[in-house]
């Protein structure tokens, strides 16, 4: 019986030990998927994009016949003796069709329509801006998988250590110094395995952000810290920023503010509509015996409205130039992020064949010292600096990698690619 209940507590036990929720991985790919289906940001572009289709329909039904339907009925009497109540009905069918206003409402339509391609150029932005983010956050939670288990490796070793140093001091070839310094490399290594473990969980909980979810479950990424761009060839800087989708978006509001410019200053225009109307009048019953109609041509000519009318042009005038010259800064900046983007990734992708070359030889040197140490051909205080040279060596080359990733993914973002891309 009590090994029956025994037998319950170690499985109750083991229950409790397993995670909640099981670790899902990830590739890049899939993550890619998920983040253009789900991602919020993605929808409020989209939104935007639609919210601009609409106002062109708007603007654009100016162009087209306008009908109205009316009808009233009334009843009237008084309150003198032997008074008859009397009733009046009527209804009207009215169309209007504009034919001139000196294509305002047409220059309103082509800035609309200027605002439609900047509403997908903005689009094409939040894209790029959202794969950055992603590119990132996958990158973090690669290095942070890789980084607990380097750190554990490094306890490992630091662990060790301290046994060969404490035997040694046990046998008078040591002393206390080195001792207590082994000891506080491990505890520093203990300390890294767990700042690891911690940055492991922020990792996981940044990429799922980054996805669009609301549940931060464990996650764990598949990849490895090589570069998909392999271009070691500067491209031409000038035409990548005028293609980059943020210098399209400006470009297409000067556009849409000379278009608008143009229309303040034919406000001063005439309009002329066609105007037709059919209905009845003041009827005293139902059903209606005869039928008026009417049709001819409105003619408004806007002569003084106190000044609004220029004072529109003079400001339509300041968002051109505003425009134009956030055209031109933007492209400054474009340009500059390129050039400091591309020199930023032949950098990292040069430096991680430096890193390697430091690591290999940083292992050899760790072999040979174990080697000589062991014999006694290499006092502790050199010992110990190969030895911290090697695992400052291992981190470099993993933060190397990781940021060759990450200086890739800001390349493919100056560039303006998207998560599309």
């Amino acid at each position: 019986m009590r090994s029956k209940i025994y037998l319950f507590l170690a499985l109750c036990f083991l229950i409790s030990a397993l995670p909640l929720h099981a670790e899902e991985s990830l590739t890049w790919q899939q993550c890619v998927n998920e983040a253009r289906e789900k991602h919020p940001d993605l929808y409020s572009a989209l939104a935007l994009m639609q919210q601009a289709e609409a106002d062109k329909r708007i603007t654009g039904g100016a162009l087209l016949p306008k009908l109205s339907l009316g009808a009233s009925s009334q009843e009237s009497g008084s309150t003198a003796s032997g008074s008859n109540l009397s009733s009046a009905h009527s209804y009207s069918l009215s169309a209007q069709q504009l034919l001139y206003d000196g294509h305002k409402t047409s220059n309103q339509l082509a800035s609309s329509k200027e605002a439609i391609k900047g509403a997908q150029y903005h689009y094409y932005v939040v894209s790029s801006e959202l794969r950055f983010a992603l590119r990132t956050a996958f990158t973090q939670l690669l290095k942070a998988q890789e980084l607990v288990g380097l750190a554990g490796e490094i306890a490992d070793r630091r662990q060790k250590n301290v046994r060969l140093i404490s035997l040694r001091y046990q046998g008078g070839r040591e002393h206390i110094g080195s001792l207590r310094q082994a000891e506080a490399d491990l505890a520093q290594a203990e300390f890294e395995v767990a700042q690891a473990r911690r940055g492991l969980v922020v990792a996981q909980t940044t990429l799922a952000s980054a996805l669009g979810r609301d549940s931060h479950n464990p996650l764990r990424v598949q990849g490895s810290f090589k570069a998909g761009d392999l271009s070691e060839v500067k491209p031409d800087l000038t035409l990548l920023a005028k293609k980059n989708p943020l210098f399209q978006q400006l470009d297409t509001k000067s556009k849409a503010a000379r278009f608008d410019l143009d229309a303040a200053r034919n406000a001063f225009s005439p309009e002329f509509y066609l105007t037709s109307s059919v209905g009845k009048g003041a009827v005293e019953s139902l059903p209606f015996k005869a039928v008026d109609w009417s049709a001819g041509f409105t003619l408004s000519v806007p002569i003084y409205e106190g000044g609004k009318g220029q004072a529109r042009v003079s400001r339509a005038m300041a968002v051109v130039s505003q425009q134009n010259a956030e055209e031109k800064s933007g492209y400054l900046q474009l340009f500059n992020s390129l050039e400091e983007s591309w020199k930023s990734f032949q950098d990292a992708r040069q430096l991680v064949v430096v890193k390697k070359k430091f690591l290999d030889a940083a292992m050899e040197r760790s072999a040979i010292a174990n080697a000589q140490y062991s014999n006694g051909l290499v006092s502790f205080n050199d010992w110990v600096i190969i030895e911290n040279n090697l695992v400052s060596a291992k981190k470099e080359f993993l933060n190397a990698g990781a940021d060759l990733l990450i200086a890739e993914a800001q390349w493919i973002q100056a560039k303006g690619e998207g998560i599309d891309g």
